[in-house]
C-alpha cells in the first residue's frame, strides 16, 4: 500500500514518541524521523524552529503524514491518517 510521506519529531526520551514509530513499524510504514535532543546543540535551534512551524506548542511526538499535522500519539487520528 502507498502511504503519505511520513516525517516524525521526537524525544529519545518519551513514551509517546517510541509508541508512535512502533505503530508506524508494525503497520510496515515508511517513515523518517529526527529525535530532536539528539540533534548536535549548534544545531538544534533550527531543527526546533521547524517543529515550530507546525506545532506552535513545541510538543513531541509531531508527526506529519502527507499534509496533516498530529501531535502527540494519536492512534486512531494517525492510522486514519494513513487511510488505515
Amino acid at each position: 500500500m502507498d502511504y503519505p510521506k511520513v516525517f516524525v519529531y521526537a524525544l529519545s526520551t518519551c513514551g509517546h514518541c517510541r509508541n508512535a514509530k512502533k505503530l508506524l513499524d508494525q503497520k510496515n510504514v515508511a517513515y523518517e524521523f529526527i529525535d530532536v535532543d539528539l540533534v548536535p546543540t549548534d544545531e538544534r535551534g533550527k531543527v526546533v524552529d521547524e517543529v515550530r512551524k507546525v506545532n506552535p506548542e513545541t510538543s513531541f511526538p509531531t508527526l506529519l503524514i502527507g499534509d496533516k499535522v498530529i501531535v502527540g500519539y494519536r492512534e486512531t487520528e494517525i492510522l486514519e491518517a494513513l487511510g488505515l
